[in-house]
């Protein structure tokens, strides 16, 4: 029997907003926290919903895997962001259910009403039907999962400092990251200058010659996505550094402490290999945030192999034109090209701008104009003071490519006081090489319970259709 609902209806935070219309927003990240600041001051009443108080800059998580900065430096307090202009609302909680004909979403067990709903849940990480996969080798999505790698790496460290057996302290100075595009290699990359300075510096019985970071892609280059002059600049520089490519490798088995991949031969022949690592960590696969199966369900609209929910130009669904989708939970191809945009910040906070434009237009009576998303290029960090950039087709490497990146980061942090945090602590990791954050706490795996978005629903979904698959086709265990 379903839990019985119970109806919310808030009093909204100023007597003058009861008679305005009704912005329900789901999730505080890129997208929606754009999407809010537009809608600050307007006459229209926000209510942002997000199952966590914080927005979190997500391109830099990798940094506080590896130690170089703190989660307060990358993850600011929705409520100070936001919170304070008088027509916003913050609720913490996750929408579990839509009914769009009600015109009202479910979270916390209770029922919530809205005029226009802009989706923005965000995206959580694919194992590609592998799921027991994760718990040996963690993702990088939020912050607990970035406080795991890091855990990991370090008690490896630690343990190898007391052991013994030169080929186990070897094994246990390996880490191996699945996936090459931009997030793989800038967690390869920080990773490998982590090991191989801390080891040198503060471990007496470990050798740094014996750190190995092995990056495991299935393509033939790393940056699959960027230019191949520079995915060909990116992969040499992090040879340099002392980073192993393991090119043309489908992982076949995870394991704790190691990976089994498949090598494509040049005659098209697959040779098994183990490759024995104390720390796994995988970012090889995206997926959208199960909020957009939720709402094809409910509305029958459609959502594209990955679960991101095919949207119209103006971001609506068809039959729905008050529900918006916009960041990495849609599929958005309305483009020159057709091809659909990234799931990346840019094109997110473009999104969430237009949209909150577009909705004030229509609320007046007038039209916003087309979107139109404008490409500011790629990048990714490969080491210290070393990145590679692709700005609408100036192509740059090394230094002045990582000038670039950090000048482009800062820009996008949300928070002017996480922009000094976090450039003070990038010029004092280049003067001194030393990272602020290597303390290790909490329990093993302890991270890994947390969920990005109802994942649990998502696998008890799973299980049931497979129960009912071997139940009706006679292959049910006794």
């Amino acid at each position: 029997m379903a839990p019985e609902r119970f109806f919310l209806e808030l009093s909204p935070p100023d007597a003058s907003l009861k008679t305005l219309p009704h912005v329900v927003i789901v999730g505080g990240g890129f997208a929606g926290l754009r999407a809010c600041h537009r809608l600050i001051g307007k006459p229209v009443r926000v209510t942002l919903i997000d199952k966590r108080n914080f927005n979190l800059f997500q391109p830099l998580l990798y940094q506080v895997a590896s130690g170089l900065v703190s989660e307060g430096d990358v993850a600011s307090p929705l409520r100070q962001m936001v919170g304070h202009a008088p027509n916003v609302q913050i609720l913490l909680g996750e929408v579990e259910a839509i009914d769009p004909k009600a015109k009202e979403v479910v979270f916390n067990d209770r029922r919530y009403v809205y005029d226009h709903l802009i989706l923005a849940a965000g995206s959580g990480s694919s194992y590609f039907g592998h799921e027991e996969w994760r718990a040996a080798a963690p993702p990088m999505k939020i912050l607990e999962h970035a406080d795991e790698i890091r855990r990991r790496v370090l008690m490896a460290l630690e343990e190898a400092e007391q052991t013994p057996d030169p080929s186990r302290r070897k094994v246990l100075q390996t880490v191996a990251v699945i996936g090459g595009g931009p997030s793989g290699c800038e967690l390869a990359g920080s990773l490998n200058e982590l090991m191989r300075h801390t080891i040198g510096r503060d471990f007496k019985q470990l050798n740094p010659e014996d750190t190995r970071i092995v990056l495991v892609d299935p393509g033939d280059r790393v940056l699959r996505a960027m230019d191949p002059s520079l995915s060909q600049a990116a992969g040499h520089q992090l040879e340099a550094k002392g980073v192993e490519l393991m090119l043309g490798a489908r992982v076949q088995q995870i394991e704790n402490g190691a990976v089994v991949v498949g090598l494509k031969q040049t005659d098209g022949s697959v040779v098994t290999r183990t490759l024995e690592a104390a720390t796994v960590c995988w970012t090889a696969g995206v997926r959208a945030s199960h909020l957009g199966t939720l709402l094809a369900k409910a509305t029958g609209c459609e959502a594209d192999r990955g679960g991101r929910v095919v949207v119209q130009p103006d971001f609506s669904i068809p039959g729905f034109p008050e529900i918006r989708v916009v960041g990495d939970l849609c599929s958005y191809s309305h483009t020159a090209d057709g091809k659909p945009l990234a799931g990346m910040a840019g094109p997110a906070v473009q999104m969430g701008g237009w949209v909150a434009k577009d909705i004030m237009a229509k609320l007046a009576g007038e039209t916003a104009g087309p979107f139109r998303f404008t490409d500011f290029g790629t990048m990714a960090v490969i080491g210290p003071m070393t990145a590679v950039a692709d700005l609408r087709g100036l192509r740059v490497s090394g230094q002045l490519g990582w000038l670039m990146w950090g000048l482009a980061h800062l820009a996008f942090m949300p928070e002017m006081e996480n922009r000094f945090s976090l450039l003070l602590k990038w010029l004092w990791q280049i003067a001194t090489r030393e990272r602020s954050s290597l303390l290790i706490t909490g329990r093993h795996d302890q991270h890994l319970g947390v969920e990005v978005g109802l994942e649990r629903r998502e696998l008890s979904e799973l299980d049931s259709d497979q129960t009912a698959t071997q139940t009706a086709t006679g292959t049910t265990s006794s």
